[in-house]
């Protein structure tokens, strides 16, 4: 036990009956709605503790539910953006596949609004790795019936021309290549000049007279000169112009119509000599008219094929009139005769023969 000194001793024991003392009258004073003030006390005295209790209880419990739920939401979470990585992926393969769609079907209309002329879709599988040189690579080949200096188009206009073939692949000379061109002309004054590629993305049209118009976005298209485009394709647009003093001819800058940058489906035209020998074709009979004409200079072969056939004729209706004498035939004058009756009725004949040629020319 703790020593208490003695002069304590006194003042120890008094407020250990005063305390005593206190604890009885709350035990036997009773307040409202007969609770005892020892027991308000006692609640008073409890109650913080239990507060505190409570707190630190319901901390330990609320921060374990918090961790368990933080790392089911950690686990939700990953798997979230595991869902939302494959759901970009799929967007962008359907995005992708809708513009292959729309590529392709205008690859299909424009192939349906020109039927009659043949020509092979492609796609586009490589490209030149060297920076001086324009090229793709396609995946149709000699196997296919893709030839050398075949025009290679889409939809939008020229893209360029076949310059190597393979069994199974061809390479494509793209028009903004230094060595590609193509026969153009202006869609305004119909002036031609050929387009020339330049290393850089827009494309050079030479040789237009300084005195020509030329207005900036001027469509220019192709004028079938180079038998490999057919005619009216567009090429590109005029982006600027400007003369030089030095030089009777402009400088033309052209932008491409079609986008050679991001190539990936283009047709193939197979009609660089069927279109000109159907030209060629449609354009014969023009001058083939006036020969008709001569016709009427073999009307002498006519008459002369004619005439032994009016002969017969006119030997039928005098064969006609001896038929009854027919059975004098013994007799070889009659038959010396028959000759020179057709020779002397050949002339006679003749005034019907002149009549009746123009009814036949009829």
């Amino acid at each position: 036990m703790i020593a208490i000194p003695s002069r304590h001793k006194s003042l120890t024991l008094l407020a250990t009956v005063v305390v005593a003392q206190v604890l009885l009258l709350a035990v036997q004073i009773k307040r409202e709605r007969q609770v005892r003030l020892i027991r308000v006390w006692a609640v008073e005295l409890i109650s913080p503790l239990q507060r505190m209790g409570s707190w630190t209880v319901n901390g330990a419990a609320h921060g374990w539910g918090g961790y368990i739920s933080l790392r089911s939401a950690q686990k939700e979470n990953e798997s979230m953006r595991a869902e939302l990585d494959r759901l970009k992926v799929r967007n962008a393969e359907l995005e992708g596949r809708a513009l292959e769609a729309d590529r392709l079907a205008a690859l299909l209309n424009f192939r349906n609004a020109h039927a009659d002329a043949p020509m092979i879709a492609a796609h586009v599988i490589g490209a030149s790795p060297d920076s001086n040189s324009q090229t793709v690579n396609i995946d149709r080949g000699s196997r296919d019936g893709v030839r050398r200096d075949m025009g290679v188009i889409t939809p939008d206009g020229v893209v360029g021309k076949i310059f190597a073939v393979y069994p199974d692949i061809s390479q494509v000379l793209l028009m903004g290549d230094k060595d590609s061109g193509v026969g153009a002309l202006l869609a305004g004054t119909r002036t031609q000049g050929p387009v020339k590629g330049t290393g850089l993305p827009l494309l050079s049209l030479e040789y237009i007279s300084s005195d020509e118009k030329v207005t900036a976005g001027e469509l220019v298209l192709t004028s079938g000169q180079d038998r490999i485009f057919p005619k009216d394709l567009p090429v590109g647009t005029v982006v600027d112009f400007s003369s030089d003093p030095k030089s009777p001819f402009m400088k033309i800058r052209v932008r491409p119509a079609a986008h050679l940058d991001r190539l990936e489906e283009v047709l193939v035209l197979q009609t660089r000599q069927d279109l000109n020998l159907k030209r060629t074709a449609d354009a014969d009979p023009a001058p083939a008219a006036p020969p008709a004409t001569p016709k009427a200079v073999a009307t002498p072969a006519v008459q002369k094929a004619t005439t032994p056939s009016a002969t017969p004729q006119l030997a039928t209706p005098t064969a006609a009139a001896p038929k009854p004498a027919a059975p004098k035939r013994a007799a070889p004058p009659a038959a010396k005769k028959a000759p020179e009756a057709p020779a002397e009725a050949a002339p006679e004949a003749a005034p019907p023969l002149t009549a009746t040629k123009p009814a036949g020319d009829q």
